[in-house]
């Protein structure tokens, strides 16, 4: 295994604690031990291109190895919408139960609620060498939020296999089938090779 530390190039705080719990034998650091305290910037038209963008602004910073992550909720109805807009797309005040609202709303209308969670990492190794990742969870949106537990849309996405919402199941079966623990485990799967 890997022992290196990495740099974590996110802000959002129940990431961090997702991801330490996937990555439990990394040893990971925010940006801001290095001083950026700033919001990193997002401007890209594909989850991809965001991953990369966040990776790469704190490498230039830094030039420590560092991964970032983006996430978006994939809805069949809706084109693919929110996708890259999934954590702005009630407005940028970026309030979970906004989006989920006018998510419900926008598919009171449809038949079809499928939809998936696609996580894309994007790791710069020391050397600046660019690996990406990819993890998908299939599943669909549920009619009215329910549970407690998680973050972001957890309480509206059913996973494919389940009945109950990911703010339902527990964190130790989440981490079992979540697009992010997917993209997370490839790149373990990297980092032991």
């Amino acid at each position: 295994m890997n022992n290196k530390t990495y740099i974590f190039a996110t802000g959002n705080m129940n990431k961090v604690k997702e991801v330490n719990q996937l990555l439990s034998d990394i040893d990971i650091v925010l940006p801001q031990v290095f001083g950026i305290t700033e919001e990193i910037p997002e401007t890209g038209d594909t989850l991809t291109a965001n991953a990369l963008e966040k990776a790469r602004y704190v490498f230039e910073r830094t030039g420590k190895a560092c991964f970032s992550e983006d996430t978006g909720l994939e809805v069949s109805a809706l084109d693919g919408a929110p996708g890259v807009y999934t954590a702005r797309y009630a407005g940028d005040q970026k309030d979970p139960v906004d989006n989920m609202e006018k998510l419900i709303s926008e598919l009171s209308d449809h038949s079809d609620r499928s939809a998936q969670f696609r996580t894309i990492i994007a790791l710069i190794e020391s050397d600046g060498n660019e690996h990406l990742f990819e993890g998908i969870c299939h599943g669909s949106i549920a009619a009215k939020r329910s549970g407690k537990k998680g973050f972001g849309y957890d309480p509206v996405f059913i996973p494919e296999g389940f009945d109950l919402t990911f703010a339902q199941l527990s964190q130790d079966v989440k981490n079992t089938l979540s697009h992010r623990a997917q993209a997370i485990s490839k790149l373990l799967d990297f980092f032991r090779t």
